[in-house]
């Protein structure tokens, strides 16, 4: 039997356990030696730490399922229901992705072309499938992505695109994610 505790953490991080196993057992063949065998096996190794980064990232985008609500993305389409809100956007027609902090809550605002903007919590159940979404979108800086939901940030608290003056409060924000080039989108 292995302890709850211990469980959660190894699905947690399985993915890159998985990766570690597969380059492990890469370099293994690579170490058997031979003209064939030592660029399988390192070739295999190489595919396997690509992995694990990617799993990393995952797991880094991933911040629970504590806030109500779930998230479903199903052929394009990005739908939130939570227990008042709710909506649905098109990947196809999204042209921003902003990080916004209101009262304690940190939510992803989808905006689309027509201007329908959904607001989706990011520790919402589901929430991680965002990950392949955003990662797919043309241009999109992953790095920042993931710093903007590290808990300190940047140490500044800001990552890109900071509003300001626009009838936020103290210690909320919304911080520009990303946004898709050549639209001629107006701000918002």
């Amino acid at each position: 039997m292995i302890r709850r505790e211990v469980r959660l953490v190894l699905w947690q991080w399985r993915e890159v356990l998985l990766a570690a196993a597969v380059a492990g057992a890469g370099l293994w063949i690579a170490a058997q030696g031979g003209l064939v065998l030592v660029p399988i096996g390192l070739f295999v190794a190489g595919l396997a730490l690509a992995a694990a980064l990617q799993g990393w990232r995952r797991m880094r985008f991933a911040q629970g399922a504590e806030a109500p609500g779930i998230v479903e993305v199903d052929e394009a389409q990005i739908s939130y229901m939570g227990p008042q809100v709710g909506g649905f956007i098109s990947v196809a027609e999204l042209v921003e992705v902003r990080l916004v902090t209101l009262r304690g809550r940190r939510l992803w605002r989808l905006r689309q072309a027509d201007g329908q903007a959904l607001l989706v919590p990011v520790d919402a159940a589901g929430a991680d499938a965002l990950f392949d979404v955003f990662a797919a979108l043309p241009g999109m800086d992953m790095a920042a992505l993931l710093s903007a939901l590290d808990p300190q940030g940047d140490g500044t608290g800001q990552v890109r695109g900071q509003v300001a003056g626009r009838g936020l409060v103290a210690g909320e924000t919304m911080q520009v994610i990303w946004r898709r080039a050549g639209r001629g989108v107006a701000a918002v």
